[in-house]
């Protein structure tokens, strides 16, 4: 006796190919890419693509830069990741069209003419009744129903019985391989336009990325893409005002490679205007382009969203900027030979050298701007108004005083120097009123020492008015995720720095203030029949601490007093009579060193105008250290030449996206308003009653639709009672069939 083990087939184990084939072509593979695919999408749409790297490390931080760039994020539709799993889509729906069109399109064509009564009757949808008519009557009467409610039929007639099979709404077959087909040639244009081709050129050494921000003069030939070398690309180059260029640089990975135009670009002239708050209301391109082989030439201007359209190349306005404006400016030494100045040069996207102290400096000139509108909240111009600029931020809010403010006077404030604030922030909840004020053009530079630390300034070119006291504006980023602050520099009578960088001087002079500091103890008399060597001996303490004072800010000199006191052993009410007479002293010297710049720059009154201009000045002046430069640029005038963004592209898959798109739609309208329907009509001879009258025939009727739509049960239905009434079946041995058999 055989096992049934044994007597059970064996199962056929099945290939590798096989069984990846199944997998390429599963539902749940399909429904995980679109999913990931579309959180990529919504990644690549929230998460501004392709800014520069510095703007990103800016908004997230070294942390989440590091991982968003490992992902790609900020190239999301061009990282190899996303590109693969595009690839996997498209052969994923491929297979699915391979294995599935095939029987879609003989099913759509057949009328399933071989059906038997038992499957008949095993459908959902299912009834019988007998009918009197002959068979050929009922026939007749079954094939005019059909044609009137649309369905084509065929008739078979077998071992006596005769089989009526209709259909309709095969065209919700064509619209599954039309939207699987639509998605193919989706992403078949999607890949054309992509980097895939560019990358793999990368990867086989055929074309190599340039990091270095060089001219394309200098960029090396492998890093040279010929004309024609892309099916489709997507560049970008910057052409000042008057120039032209011929090449567009393509992104990729921490660099770009350089593709050669078939046609140069003349950028004519550059117009721009402006909204009341200095915002870019619009801009446009005057150009020139001319074809290098026909020597064609096209002119046109260009605006955003009016592209120019050439051979398949577009030419799209992006963005503006300045294209290699000339900047005078005042280099103010503000270590060694303080108060003096140079007459320099500079250029935008150019870098000037210069030697100091033995160490060389890097001027990198970033970026020139022309208007520089921002709201100025009325409290933050009424608080430096009173108080000066270290008393109020460009926030709107001022910095209480604090008792040790009021025993110490402006020395209180010295430490207040920059304001850690964004313009037209405000703190005061939406209740202050501001006004816009242009604080006129300022130009953006970085000042690299010789380790490669560079600080990033934005020096403005006019003082800026608050209220009526007038002041010179530096922004300062010490660090590249660092806020930006700002120096206030007072102007003086004459809105120049020569006032303030003539007591800056005076105050580094040693000897002047040894000077000053003896003169002021001679007039006081406290050296009476001492001898000159104590006389000397307190003009350089006191020197010391004006030095202190100026090098290292209030907080070290308050310290080193109070040291000193401490080692002295004075304690109670005569240490701090001690302490506070050091501080009057000290300012009696800067005071009497400001009235002395003064004269020296032939100002005979001495008003409220001097007063606030000292105050303001020894705020600055103790912070200078801290300003991490040993000049201060003061530019002074400008030849401003503009720079038109342009992104040329090159698209031969948007046809083809777009042909998908449309067979996509019709495909998924038919799928879901189109329904693809089968009813079966079985006439065979019905069983012998009781007398023997076997002239009756049995009716047997089935139907499908292949969305087992609910409405499919109101459709079934309305056609078996039409039927039934038509041939006069008054006997139904069976009800309508419950739709939920099956």
């Amino acid at each position: 006796m055989t096992s049934q083990a044994q007597s059970a087939p064996k199962r056929r184990r099945r290939s590798l190919w096989s069984r990846l084939y199944t997998w390429l072509t599963s539902m749940n593979l399909a429904i995980a890419l679109l999913a990931i695919l579309a959180i990529a999408s919504v990644i690549g749409t929230v998460l501004q693509q392709n800014l520069a790297p510095n703007d990103y490390l800016i908004t997230f931080g070294p942390f989440w830069f590091e991982i968003f760039n490992t992902l790609g994020l900020f190239d999301v539709y061009s990282v190899g990741w996303f590109v693969v799993i595009l690839l996997f889509l498209l052969a994923s729906t491929s297979a699915c069209l391979v294995r599935n069109t095939p029987g879609f399109m003989r099913d759509m064509r057949s009328f399933r003419v071989n059906a038997q009564s038992k499957s008949l009757r095993a459908f959902a949808h299912s009834r019988q009744f007998d009918s009197e008519l002959p068979a050929g009557e009922i026939v007749q009467r079954t094939r005019g129903l059909f044609d009137r409610l649309g369905y084509k039929s065929r008739v078979k007639e077998r071992d006596g019985e005769t089989l009526i099979a209709a259909r309709k709404g095969g065209l919700n077959r064509i619209g599954y391989v039309l939207t699987h087909l639509g998605m193919v040639v989706i992403l078949v244009g999607g890949l054309l336009d992509s980097k895939m081709y560019l990358k793999a050129l990368n990867t086989l050494g055929v074309v190599e990325v340039e990091t270095r921000d060089i001219p394309v003069s200098q960029v090396p030939e492998e890093s040279h893409l010929p004309e024609g070398a892309l099916a489709g690309f997507r560049g970008s180059v910057n052409i000042p005002e008057g120039k032209w260029g011929d090449v567009a640089f393509i992104g990729l990975k921490d660099g770009y490679v350089v593709q050669n135009l078939p046609f140069r670009i003349d950028v004519k002239n550059f117009h721009i205007d402006y909204y009341d708050t200095g915002m870019p209301k619009s801009f446009n391109s005057d150009i020139k382009l001319t074809d290098k082989e026909t020597g064609e030439v096209v002119e046109e201007t260009i605006r955003v969203n009016h592209p120019l359209r050439y051979k398949g190349y577009n030419i799209f306005q992006s963005s503006f900027g300045d294209g290699g404006s000339t900047i005078e400016f005042d280099a103010w030494q503000l270590l060694g030979q303080t108060g003096t100045h140079q007459e320099l040069e500079g250029k935008v996207n150019d870098t000037r050298s210069f030697e100091f102290g033995g160490e060389t400096y890097k001027l990198e000139f970033t970026d020139f701007t022309l208007f520089n509108v921002n709201p100025v909240p009325q409290a933050q111009q009424e608080s430096l108004e009173e108080d000066g600029p270290a008393a109020a931020s460009l926030t709107g809010e001022t910095s209480e005083a604090t008792d040790a403010d009021e025993e110490t006077g402006f020395l209180g404030a010295a430490s207040g120097w920059l304001s850690d604030t964004v313009f037209g922030a405000s703190s005061s909840g939406g209740k202050a009123r501001a006004e816009n004020v242009n604080f006129g053009p300022s130009v953006t530079f970085r000042l690299r020492d010789s380790s490669g630390q560079a600080i990033e300034y934005e020096n403005y070119f006019s003082p800026v008015d608050f209220e009526g006291t007038r002041y010179f504006l530096s922004g300062v980023k010490l660090s590249t995720n660092a806020p930006q602050q700002f120096l206030f520099i007072p102007a003086d009578r004459n809105n120049s720095l020569e006032t303030f960088m003539s007591f800056y001087a005076t105050l580094n002079d040693e000897e002047q203030i040894r000077r000053i500091a003896a003169e002021l103890i001679g007039q006081a008399g406290q050296t009476d029949g001492r001898e000159q060597e104590v006389e000397d001996s307190a003009a350089r303490s006191i020197a010391s601490l004006v030095g202190l004072f100026v090098n290292e800010g209030f907080s070290a000199l308050e310290e080193r007093v109070d040291q000193s006191l401490a080692e002295r052993g004075m304690t109670g009410p005569g240490s701090e009579q001690a302490r506070q007479a050091s501080f009057r002293v000290v300012q009696s010297v800067l005071m009497r060193a400001y009235m002395e710049t003064l004269q020296e720059q032939g100002v005979e009154e001495f008003d409220r105008r001097d007063e606030k201009f000292f105050e303001d000045a020894l705020d600055v002046i103790t912070v200078i250290p801290s300003y991490g430069s040993p000049i201060f640029v003061a530019p002074t005038s400008f030849d401003h030449v503009q720079s038109t963004g342009l992104e040329v592209t090159r698209a031969p898959g948007m046809f083809w996206v777009y042909l998908g798109s449309l067979m996509l739609t019709l495909g998924i309208f038919m799928l879901f308003y189109i329904h693809f329907r089968r009813l079966w009509v079985l006439i065979r001879p019905a069983e012998s009653d009781e007398d023997g009258d076997s002239g009756r025939h049995r009716l047997i009727v089935a139907g499908t639709d292949a969305r087992k739509n609910i409405d499919f049960d109101q459709v079934f239905d309305q056609f078996s009672n039409e039927l039934q009434r038509q041939t006069r079946s008054n006997d139904e041995k069976n009800p309508p069939s419950d739709p939920d058999k099956g």
